[in-house]
């Protein structure tokens, strides 16, 4: 049965990383400093591979190739979305990433644009989201300055929160978050500042201020974001955003749901369980509705993170 690929998240240990991932959703994660889960991925930096079905044990990346009936006939050459869950123990560096035109020029990597949905936040959480430099010389003073204060926007979370981050976005999750993350399948994150800390081997990581400086937005710019909710009476979907890399909902089913298929979705199961396509399916599960489901049928009380094309 090829309508699910069901599959196997990797774990990647981070400095800023923490427990939650277990505590939350119950994975046996490697260390207690596990920052990320890469939930669905063919990246070659973290590879998915299916759990179930005639696919049973093969990558993300070989079926992607090998098989284009399932994800209709997709014309990106490689997988082109990556979802991950982060789990912010401490803060992360402040970062950036690039646009497509400027990693495909100093990259062997995509752009990366990502957007989270907030799954947990402590009370008086926030985000490093943008910053107040109104020019490129401005913005290279106050990195030569050291004078983050002036030159970082902070804004507070909670849970259920939806955040775009386009390319260029100067940002970073700080901590007592855990976040769901769509993005495109990337990998390239060039590090502003770091906090100066050390790693388990007293080494600073590598910055990369020059690359930063040369993607950065500036002055920084904040899409806003059109959300559409619809509902039938029980179920309820929100779409948070529709763009050329991703369009990402949350279906919050009640009851039981049919409709006609012609896409692919990337699906993380957040809270509760129920059936996809006659398949069990309970939280901390993620799995791929390929286009060889001409329908797709919803049945029991859960929630979903969606992502397509």
């Amino acid at each position: 049965m090829s309508e699910l690929l069901i599959l196997k998240p990797i774990f990647k240990e981070r400095i800023w990383g923490g427990t939650k991932l277990k505590e939350v959703f119950g994975y046996a994660i490697p260390t207690n400093t596990t920052g990320e889960c890469w939930a669905i991925s063919a990246h070659p930096e973290g590879e998915s591979t299916i759990m179930n079905g005639e696919y049973l044990g093969q990558t993300l990346s070989q079926v992607y190739q090998d098989h284009p009936e399932l994800f209709n006939y997709c014309k990106s050459k490689t997988f082109p979305l990556l979802t991950k869950i982060i789990d912010a123990d401490a803060d992360l560096s402040i970062q950036v990433h690039p646009d497509d035109a400027y990693a495909s020029k100093h990259t062997k990597d995509h752009g990366k644009s990502e957007c989270w949905y907030v799954l947990d936040a402590k009370e008086d959480a926030s985000m490093i989201f943008g910053h107040k430099a109104q020019t490129k010389e401005e913005f290279m003073q106050l990195v030569k300055e050291g004078n983050w204060n002036d030159l970082l926007i902070r804004k507070p979370v909670k849970n259920g929160d939806f955040i775009y981050v386009p390319a260029g976005t100067i940002h970073a999750l700080c901590q007592g978050t855990m976040v769901l993350e769509t993005q495109q399948s990337s990998d390239t994150t060039y590090r502003l500042y770091d906090y100066d800390r050390v790693d388990s081997m007293g080494q600073k990581r590598q910055l990369h201020v020059k690359e930063s400086i040369e993607v950065a937005t500036i002055p920084h710019l904040e899409l806003p974001l059109l959300m559409m909710l619809t509902h039938d009476g029980q179920n309820i979907n929100t779409r948070f955003i529709q763009n050329q890399h991703f369009t990402v909902e949350k279906w919050d089913i009640h009851d039981y749901v049919q409709f006609p298929n012609d896409k692919f979705f990337l699906v993380s199961v957040i809270e509760g369980d129920g059936m996809i396509n006659l398949t069990k399916v309970s939280k901390g599960m993620h799995l791929i509705i390929t286009s060889e489901a001409k329908e797709v049928k919803l049945e029991g009380k859960f929630s979903l993170i969606v992502s397509y094309l």
